[in-house]
């Protein structure tokens, strides 16, 4: 998977992971970065997210990790627009099995 620049400090750099999920229940899926992703896929399937809630519970179907907030921003915003939707159909739907 694609990794973010590296890390000027030497010790362990913070990662944000560019994650994708798809609900059990519908074929609907959910994409997002966070700093946690256990944390944040826990919140999805407790129903504490609005945007995802009503189709709990969720399976992660794809995760990058990125050492830079801003790439890992800009990649889910990508993943967010029409091109990026059509890769996740053509690259990560169709190797996701149920």
């Amino acid at each position: 998977m694609p990794a973010g620049g590296g890390s000027a400090s030497g010790g362990k750099a913070h990662m944000y992971s560019v994650y994708i999920i798809r609900s059990k229940t519908s074929d609907k899926t959910y994409t997002g970065y966070t700093s946690d992703i256990e944390r944040r896929i826990a919140e999805h399937n407790a129903g504490r997210v609005k945007s995802t809630k009503a189709f709990i519970p969720y399976d992660l179907i794809h995760r990058e990790e990125y050492e830079d907030k801003t790439i890992a921003r800009k990649r889910e915003l990508y993943l967010k627009t029409g091109q990026g939707r059509k890769w996740i159909k053509q690259e990560v739907l169709k190797q996701a099995v149920r």
